[in-house]
């Protein structure tokens, strides 16, 4: 039982965090991200989480950056319950630093 709350638990985390990402994403990033997330588009999910992987890694490249690295695992963790906790805390750890700089910036 505890196994199962936990899992539930981690998935709604990882929920919390791709609603709280698509808020400060431009409104098509957001909207393709949203389509990614719908469990009909596992099979588009899984390839473009790897994508977006092995684009974080080539980050040095010109188009390329880090940000691809950390959005790939999470397309990935939607998959993969052992990884949604982590990378749900990960993200919204990074959101709020996105966040507090964006409200620091002047308009």
């Amino acid at each position: 039982m505890s196994q199962t709350r936990s899992f539930y638990s981690a998935q709604q985390e990882l929920r919390a965090a791709f609603k709280r990402l698509e808020r400060i994403l431009p409104a098509r990033l957001a909207s393709g991200l949203r389509w990614l997330r719908h469990p009909a588009s596992r099979w588009a999910r899984l390839p473009a989480g790897l994508v977006l992987i092995v684009g974080g890694v080539f980050s040095f490249l010109p188009v390329l950056g880090i940000w691809m690295l950390p959005l790939g695992l999470m397309l990935i963790a939607a998959d993969v319950p052992f990884l949604q906790r982590p990378m749900a805390r990960f993200a919204m750890w990074i959101i709020e630093r996105v966040e507090r700089w964006q409200a620091r910036r002047p308009n």
